[in-house]
C-alpha cells in the first residue's frame, strides 16, 4: 500500500512510544515543518538517550544516537562542519537538563547555530521514571517516592526562561501537545526555531510539555489534564525570545 501523501516523507515507519506519549506528536510536527521549509532531505538529528532515542527507528534521514546528555556537543560539531545542513538536537528533559546540562548550556551561551527540541515530561521516561531537573514539587517518581523535596533538591528548572533572559539566543519558546489549538501554536514555534537556523540567526530552542502516562500512572486523558492544570502554571507557554520575520 502506498504511503499517504499526508505523512511527511521522512517518517519511514511507526515508532515504539507508549500509548498516550507526546513524542509522536512532536516528531510529526517537526517532520512537517522540515518538509514545509524544504529541509527534509538536508537535515541531521543528534538524538539523546532515553525515549527520544526511539526517534531514530522511524525516520528516513541522517541521525546519530549521541552519548547520554551530549547531543548539543555533537550538534555543535555537525553545524560547524556542515553549516548548510539543518541540524537538530532532539532530547528529553533528563538528557538535556540533567546529565547533559553542561553541554546544553555551553552550546547555548556560545550561541551555536543549531536547533534544540526538548521534550519535557518532568522525569526520566525510558529508564524507569526517575526524578529529573524538571520534576514538579511533591511529584512522586521512582527516586522520589515520597514526592520531590525542593528544599533538598532545588526547584524545577525553567531552562527556556534562563536562555531568553541571560543569553543572546535567536529564538526561544515553550509549547505543548495537549489539544489542537496548542498543537497549532507549537507548530508555529517549531517553524520559527528552524527558520532562525535557516537564516543563520543563532541558537534556537523549543521546549515541549508532553505527557508520560506510563510513568505518571495516569490515563492519557488524565495526563493531558495534568499538563493543563499543574504543569502550565509553572511552565508558562509562549515565545520568550522572538525573531524578526524574514
Amino acid at each position: 500500500m502506498a504511503k499517504s501523501a499526508k505523512v511527511p516523507t521522512i517518517i519511514d515507519k511507526p515508532m515504539g512510544f507508549c500509548p498516550g506519549c507526546g513524542h509522536g506528536i512532536a516528531i510529526r510536527l517537526i517532520a512537517e515543518c522540515l518538509e514545509t521549509l524544504g529541509y527534509d532531505s538536508n537535515v541531521i538529528f543528534g538524538i539523546g538517550v532515553g525515549c527520544s532515542s526511539l526517534l531514530g527507528g522511524g525516520l528516513q534521514t541522517d541521525r546519530l544516537h549521541c552519548p547520554h546528555g551530549r547531543a548539543s556537543a555533537v550538534c555543535t560539531a555537525f553545524k560547524r562542519v556542515m553549516p548548510e545542513t539543518m541540524v537538530i538536537a532532539y532530547q528529553g528533559d533528563g538528557d538535556a537538563y540533567s546529565i547533559g546540562l553542561s553541554q546544553t548550556t555551553n552550546a547555548m551561551y556560545r550561541n551555536e547555530k543549531f536547533t534544540l527540541f526538548v521534550i519535557n515530561n518532568t522525569l526520566y521516561g525510558m529508564t524507569g521514571g526517575q526524578m529529573s531537573s524538571t520534576t514538579m514539587p511533591g511529584q512522586k517518581t521512582s527516586t522520589s517516592p515520597l514526592g520531590r523535596d525542593c528544599g533538598a533538591t532545588g526547584l524545577p528548572m525553567r531552562f527556556p526562561e534562563m536562555v531568553a533572559s541571560q543569553f543572546n539566543a535567536a529564538y526561544v519558546a515553550r509549547g505543548t501537545v495537549i489539544n489542537p489549538a496548542h498543537i497549532n501554536k507549537l507548530k508555529g514555534y517549531i517553524i520559527n526555531a528552524l527558520e532562525a537556523q535557516k537564516y543563520n540567526e543563532g541558537y534556537s530552542i523549543v521546549e515541549i510539555l508532553a505527557p508520560c502516562p506510563t510513568n505518571w500512572g495516569m490515563t492519557p486523558v488524565n495526563a493531558m489534564a495534568h499538563i493543563q492544570e499543574t504543569l502550565i502554571p509553572y511552565y508558562p507557554l509562549g515565545e520568550f525570545k522572538t525573531r524578526e520575520k524574514k
